[in-house]
């Protein structure tokens, strides 16, 4: 590129006839424009260049790797808080009712205490004759986690059914053994609910264990 810009000036000034000028053509050449190589400038060596790719990938990925653990952990904390939030309220409500009840009835119990499964069946009386019952069952949900429904039945002083209401109280319920069970010995109603929410290293789980005693029959 310098010999052909030089070349060009050269012809140019030999075209018009003029004379070669006698201005050295060191600062002829810096005048146009061009840009001379010393023999003493380096450029970089095949090794940086590759060295500097190497750095600048090693940089990236640790950056993507912090912004995918922060995000990660973001969503296991949301998780773990939604899952508190659902035994908190499985609990409440059990609790709620299993307090009012006069009747406790669970789908098996045998002599000694065990472990039994949903539905609880509670049931209790008011002074005027009304009376109500309570049905806990475990329903499922897409994914296969569970939901604790709660069935709220009324009746009338004559047994006539007033009233009818099924309610969600609880969402992400792991019913697997050990995890969510009903007991119910020597006055006591035992619930250990387990809620998991979410799957991998964002899967965040919560057992909350309630210990309720009824009121004693009418």
């Amino acid at each position: 590129m310098i010999f052909h810009r030089l070349g060009l000036i050269l012809n140019r000034e030999a075209r018009r006839g003029v004379a070669p000028s006698k201005t050295p053509l060191l600062p002829r050449l810096r005048k146009k424009g061009v840009r001379l190589i010393h023999n003493n400038q380096k450029g970089f060596t095949m090794i940086e260049v590759v060295l500097a790719i190497a750095l600048t990938g090693i940089i990236t990925g640790g950056i993507t790797m912090t912004i995918f653990q922060v995000f990660d952990g973001n969503t296991r904390t949301s998780n773990h808080m939604t899952a508190v939030r659902q035994v908190q309220n499985a609990g409440y409500w059990i609790s709620h009712d299993a307090q009012m009840a006069q009747d406790v009835e669970l789908e098996w119990q045998g002599e000694t205490p065990v472990d039994t499964k949903f539905p609880l069946n509670l049931t209790w009386a008011e002074w005027d004759g009304t009376s109500h019952q309570v049905i806990y069952t475990l329903e499922n949900m897409p994914g296969g986690p569970k939901q604790l429904e709660r069935q709220h039945l009324t009746y009338d002083a004559g047994g006539n059914e007033i009233g009818n209401e099924t309610t969600i109280v609880a969402q992400y319920i792991n019913p697997g053994v050990g995890n969510t069970s009903l007991r119910f010995t020597d006055g006591v109603l035992t619930l250990t609910v387990t809620a998991k929410v979410g799957t991998g290293s964002q899967e965040a789980s919560e057992t909350r264990v309630y210990e309720i005693t009824p009121r004693p029959s009418m």
